[in-house]
């Protein structure tokens, strides 16, 4: 008996999200729809960059796909850390899961970005050294 509970509690635990999950409406104010709102805004940004790396992955030899997942890692390391540090004054509120988001889509938009002009980039161009090359002396 215990063999068939517990197949029928893991449909039910993972299909729990998805019953409680509610579209955004852009027309509802309320800050829970705000924030259901800015999580589909960032999903959909998320899809994009998933996209957008596989995209890399799949025109990139084996070594550069190495070095492309390590700078991945590192770059969904410092996006979480960053959007904890730029939000942790709502920690606890309401808006806060809003601004979470908010801030994961502006920084996931901002390396889509990235990643598609790298793409684009042939080795041998040296204006793909990158468009803030001259901003490097602001920080010296």
């Amino acid at each position: 008996m215990r063999r068939l509970l517990l197949p029928a509690y893991l449909v039910l635990l993972a299909t729990a999200p998805a019953a409680f999950a509610e579209d955004c409406d852009r027309n509802d104010d309320s800050q829970s729809m705000l924030n259901i709102c800015a999580d589909a805004d960032y999903q959909a940004a998320d899809a994009k960059l998933n996209a957008a790396y596989k995209n890399i992955v799949g025109s990139n030899g084996q070594a550069s796909n190495k070095l492309l997942q390590t700078a991945q890692r590192a770059w969904i390391a410092f996006r979480d850390a960053e959007c904890a540090y730029s939000t942790a004054d709502s920690e606890g509120g309401s808006i806060h899961p809003m601004e979470v988001s908010q801030c994961l889509t502006t920084l996931t938009h901002e390396r889509i970005k990235q990643l598609t002009s790298d793409a684009n980039c042939k080795l041998s161009d040296p204006s793909c050294a990158g468009s803030d090359a001259g901003d490097d002396q602001d920080m010296q």
